[in-house]
């Protein structure tokens, strides 16, 4: 395996790790508020998760492809391997990623996201940190 495609396989384990960042951070805000769990209304979480998922939203209503998803594929243009279409990470990292539906229904499902994490913000809402009194 050649240097393009370990940092090929590199950028769809980090685009993976966004997707999950997203995906998973919506659960454990829920989750965490039923259990008490302090983080999950710390503002700095609260923002990033936001920020993370408006960039998912806004990408997909200007119709711009994700720029990891790019530089994957520019990554992989630079490699010559056999066997699988790309790495054994590219297959199957790459299957639990894309799915094939229309881009209208992508954008639909995440502007729902969107709205869904704005509503925790109403139900869960984040505090700010406090700092310590010296």
């Amino acid at each position: 395996m050649n240097l393009y495609s370990q940092l090929a396989d590199l950028v769809l384990v980090l685009h993976g790790l966004f997707v999950a960042f997203v995906a998973l951070g919506f659960v454990a805000i829920w989750v965490g508020h039923l259990a008490g769990w302090r983080f999950v209304c710390d503002i700095r979480f609260r923002l990033a998760h936001l920020l993370a998922m408006a960039c998912v939203l806004a990408e997909s209503l200007f119709g711009m492809t994700c720029p990891l998803t790019t530089w994957e594929s520019e990554l992989r243009l630079r490699t010559q391997e056999g066997g699988y279409e790309g790495s054994f990470v590219q297959h199957w990292v790459g299957r639990l990623l894309f799915c094939e539906c229309s881009e209208r229904t992508f954008t639909v499902l995440y502007a729902a996201f969107f709205a869904l994490i704005l509503l925790s913000f109403w139900v869960v809402p984040p505090r700010w940190a406090h700092r310590a009194k010296d």
